[in-house]
C-alpha cells in the first residue's frame, strides 16, 4: 500500500506538466555515478517570481525556531490544527489496524478552544455506520468517576462533606459499612486507599437488563472484605467510588444520575452524554436513556478468529457513580474545556477553586513518574517533564483516556469501542505529547551492568492487591494477579504477567529501585526493605504487587498439582498392572485402596476441569458474565470430595503399616506408595484450601 501511494502522489506531480507540454521530454541519461544532493535538490523555477522581502517575513513568523532542546514547540506555543489532525489521522489509523478496533473518536482542546474532533471507522458494522464526534456514544468506563469526585469535592466545598469523615456518616443507615470498616473515610475513597478487596467477577458488568439493581442494594450485596488499614496502599476499588456516588445522592436526596444531569452535563451543553442506559424502564430504577440517544450507541466488538464479532451491551447501572457513563467527543471536549479553565466554562461554573486545586494536588507523596491520586484524578508524568491530570476508562470492550496537561493549555481525549483498544487510548496523549513538546529520545534505552549486579534483589514472583481474597475468585486471582521479575543477561528489567512482557532499565543507582520503560516513559518503582524489593507500583498506582508466599506462586500450585495427577494416574494404572501377589490385602487395606482409586478419579478430573477452565479464560466477556460456571464449581466439588477423602486415608494410614499377617497384608512397597501418595494428597489439599479452590458455594 505504501508503493502504491508513492506512485499515486509521483501520478498527482507529473501529471500537471504533462499536460502542459505538447509532446513528452527525452528520458535523461542515468548518471554513472551517485550525485551530491546539493546537485540533485530541488530549485526555484526559473519562471516563479522572486519572493519579496515582506513574504520572507511572513513566512519565516509562521515557523517557530528550533527549540534548544530539540522540541518541536515550547510549552507557550499551540500545536498548528492542520499538524495536529495530521498526526492523529496517522497515528490512529496505524494503531486501530494493529489492535484490531473498528472504531474511535478523538477530541483535543487548547487554549480554551477545540483544536481537534474527529471520529474514526464505524460504531457498528452491520449495518455500517460511521463514528461521528458529536452524535455518536461510546461507553467511556472509569472516566465515569471524575464526575462522581466532582460532585463529591462540590460537597465538601459546601462543607456538607469532609474528607477526613467517615463516610458512614454520609450513607443511609442500610448502606454504613460494618465492623472493622467502619472507620474508612471520604479521602481514602479518593485516593483508592480504603483497603478493599477487588470482586469483578459475575458482578461488575452484566448483560441481562434484568439482573441491574438499585445502587443501595448492590453496596450491600456485593460488599467486599477489608484486607488492609486505610491509607496504608493504593488498590483500586470500583466498590469505593460506589459508595461516595451514593453519599452524594443521599445527602442532597437526588438520585445519581440526576445529580450529575443538573450540575454538569445539562450546564455545560453535554447532551450526548447520560450515566443512563439502554435498558426497560423498571421500578425501583433510574429512568432509562432517553430515546434520542439510544440510535447513536455504538456498538462494542471484540476480535475473534481474524474477524470482528459484537460484544453484549455492558450493563453498569446498578454501580453507575464508577463507569456506566456514555459520552461523545464532542461533549468530551466541553468537559476539558471546563476542567482546564478551573471548573467554569462559557459562562457556567461546576464547582469551584477549590475543588480546582484539588484536582491538581496529588494526595498521596509518589515517586517521580507514580501517581499520586489528585483527589481521585490520575496524574500522567508525560514526556518533556509535562504533568498531567484525567482518568482512563475500561470496559470489556470500550476503552478510554482523558489527559489534561495544564502547563500546555492542552486536553486530550480518546475512546475506541474494540476489545483490543486499551493501548491506543493510553498512549494517544503520550505520543501527542512527545510529538510535539518533548525532545527526540533514542529507543529502546541501554541495559545496566549496575542492574546485572543486583539481579537477584528484584527477581521472583509478585501478586497483585487488586484482586479478590477469598472464594473462588481468589483462587482465579491468585493466576490473574500474578507477576514474575526477571533480568536478562543484558542488564533488562522484565515483568511478566497475563502473557505480556514489558522491559525496564533503572533510572539512577539499581538499589534505588526506580526503573524507566525501555521504550516509553512509563516507571515502575520497588519498594525496597534492608537491600531486598519486597513490592512494586506501576505508573498508574492502582494496585502494589508484593512478593508472593511460596503458597501463592503459580510455580507452587502448578509443580503441586502435577505431582498429584502423577500419584493419580499411578494409582490407577496400578489396577491393571499389579500382580497376583501384590493383591493380598486385610480388610482395612482394601477399603483405603477403594477410597484412594476414587480420590484419583476425582483429582483426575477436578484437575482437567480446572485446565479446561483456564483455556478459555482468554474470552473475558464470558468469564465475567457466566461466572462462576459449571466448569469450575464442579471442578471446586471434585477437589472438595477428594480432599474429604484425604482425611480418610489419613486416619487409615498406621492401620495399614500394621498391616495384619504377611500372607493378608499389602507389600512395603505398596506401603510405602500409599503413604507418598497420601502426602501429595493432603499438601495439595491445604494448597488449594488456603487458596479457596474448595469453597464450590462462594462467588
Amino acid at each position: 500500500m505504501f508503493g502504491k501511494a508513492i506512485a499515486a502522489a509521483l501520478a498527482l506531480l507529473i501529471a500537471p506538466v504533462a499536460l502542459a507540454q505538447d509532446t513528452p521530454p527525452a528520458p535523461a541519461a542515468l548518471p554513472k555515478a551517485p550525485l551530491p544532493y546539493t546537485k540533485i535538490r530541488p530549485q526555484t523555477p526559473p519562471s516563479a517570481p522572486p519572493r519579496t522581502t515582506a513574504a520572507v517575513s511572513t513566512e519565516a513568523s509562521a515557523v517557530p525556531a528550533p527549540r534548544p532542546d530539540g522540541a518541536r514547540l515550547a510549552a507557550s506555543q499551540p500545536i498548528d490544527a492542520a499538524q495536529l489532525e495530521a498526526f492523529v489521522d496517522g497515528w490512529i489509523a496505524d494503531a486501530m489496524a494493529r489492535e484490531h478496533v473498528p472504531g474511535a473518536a478523538v477530541s483535543v482542546v487548547q487554549n480554551g478552544q477545540v483544536v481537534l474532533k474527529k471520529g474514526y471507522g464505524f460504531a457498528d458494522l452491520a449495518p455500517r455506520r460511521a463514528v461521528d464526534a458529536d452524535r455518536t456514544l461510546f461507553r467511556i468506563g472509569s472516566i465515569s468517576k471524575t464526575f462522581t469526585w466532582i460532585l463529591l469535592m462540590k460537597e465538601v466545598e459546601a462543607g456538607r462533606i469532609r474528607l477526613d469523615r467517615p463516610i458512614n456518616l454520609y450513607l443511609p443507615e442500610k448502606v454504613r459499612l460494618p465492623g472493622a470498616s467502619r472507620d474508612v473515610t471520604v479521602g481514602s475513597l479518593l485516593n483508592h486507599t480504603s483497603g478493599f478487596e477487588d470482586r469483578a467477577m459475575g458482578q461488575l458488568f452484566e448483560n441481562d437488563p434484568r439482573r441491574v439493581r438499585p445502587l443501595d442494594l448492590y453496596l450491600r450485596q456485593e460488599r467486599p472484605s477489608r484486607e488492609r488499614r486505610a491509607g496504608v496502599i493504593s488498590s483500586y476499588s470500583n466498590y469505593g467510588v460506589a459508595l461516595a456516588g451514593e453519599a452524594v445522592s443521599f445527602v442532597s436526596g437526588k438520585t445519581f444520575e440526576r445529580r450529575v444531569e443538573d450540575e454538569i452535563t445539562v450546564p455545560l451543553g453535554m447532551n450526548g452524554t447520560t450515566f443512563r442506559e439502554p435498558r426497560p424502564e423498571r421500578r425501583g430504577l433510574p429512568a432509562a436513556m432517553p430515546e434520542r440517544l439510544r440510535g447513536d450507541v455504538a456498538e462494542g466488538y471484540a476480535w475473534r478468529n481474524a474477524g470482528f464479532f459484537p460484544a453484549d451491551y455492558e450493563y453498569i447501572g446498578h454501580i453507575a457513580p464508577a463507569g456506566s457513563a456514555s459520552s461523545t467527543a464532542g461533549d468530551m471536549s466541553r468537559y476539558m474545556l471546563m476542567l482546564l479553565n478551573d471548573g467554569s466554562w462559557n459562562g457556567t461554573t461546576v464547582f469551584g477553586p477549590r475543588a480546582a486545586r484539588a484536582f491538581r494536588s496529588p494526595m498521596r507523596q509518589t515517586p517521580p513518574g507514580i501517581n499520586g491520586w489528585a483527589h481521585g484524578f490520575m496524574v500522567f508524568d508525560l514526556p518533556g517533564g509535562h504533568r498531567g491530570y484525567g482518568h482512563l476508562g475500561d470496559t470489556l470492550a470500550f476503552h478510554s483516556a482523558m489527559v489534561l496537561v495544564p502547563d500546555l493549555g492542552l486536553g486530550v481525549f480518546v475512546t475506541t469501542n474494540g476489545e483490543g483498544g486499551a493501548n491506543l487510548a493510553a498512549a494517544l496523549p503520550d505520543a501527542l505529547v512527545r510529538q510535539f513538546y518533548a525532545q527526540p529520545t533514542a529507543f529502546p534505552r541501554a541495559g545496566s551492568r549496575d542492574l546485572l549486579a543486583a539481579a537477584k534483589t528484584f527477581e521472583g514472583d509478585y501478586l497483585s492487591t487488586r484482586r479478590a481474597y477469598g472464594g473462588l475468585e481468589g483462587f482465579v486471582g491468585l493466576i490473574a494477579g500474578a507477576a514474575k521479575v526477571e533480568v536478562t543477561s543484558g542488564g533488562r528489567l522484565l515483568t511478566r504477567r497475563m502473557g505480556q512482557t514489558r522491559a525496564w532499565v533503572p533510572e539512577g543507582p539499581a538499589a534505588e529501585g526506580r526503573f524507566v520503560s525501555t521504550i516509553g516513559d512509563d516507571r515502575l518503582t520497588f519498594h525496597m526493605q534492608d537491600g531486598e524489593a519486597v513490592s512494586f507500583r506501576s505508573a498508574y498506582n492502582a494496585e502494589t504487587l508484593q512478593r508472593a508466599d511460596v503458597t501463592q506462586r503459580p510455580g507452587t500450585l502448578v509443580l503441586a498439582a502435577g505431582l498429584t495427577m502423577f500419584a493419580a494416574l499411578a494409582t490407577l494404572m496400578g489396577l491393571a498392572l499389579r500382580n497376583r501377589r501384590e493383591l493380598r490385602q486385610n480388610q482395612i487395606q482394601a477399603r483405603a485402596a477403594l477410597v484412594q482409586n476414587i480420590q484419583a478419579g476425582l483429582w483426575i478430573a477436578a484437575i482437567a476441569l480446572f485446565g479446561v477452565w483456564g483455556a478459555g479464560a482468554s474470552d473475558i466477556p464470558s468469564i465475567m458474565y457466566g461466572w462462576p460456571g459449571p466448569l469450575i464449581i464442579t471442578a471446586s466439588t471434585c477437589a472438595l470430595v477428594a480432599a474429604v477423602l484425604t482425611l480418610v486415608t489419613i486416619a487409615a494410614a498406621p492401620a495399614i503399616w500394621q498391616g495384619g499377617r504377611r500372607v493378608d497384608s499389602w507389600t512395603a512397597l505398596r506401603k510405602v506408595f500409599f503413604t507418598i501418595t497420601v502426602l501429595i494428597y493432603a499438601g495439595f489439599s491445604v494448597l488449594l484450601a488456603m487458596n479457596g479452590a474448595l469453597e464450590p458455594w462462594s462467588r
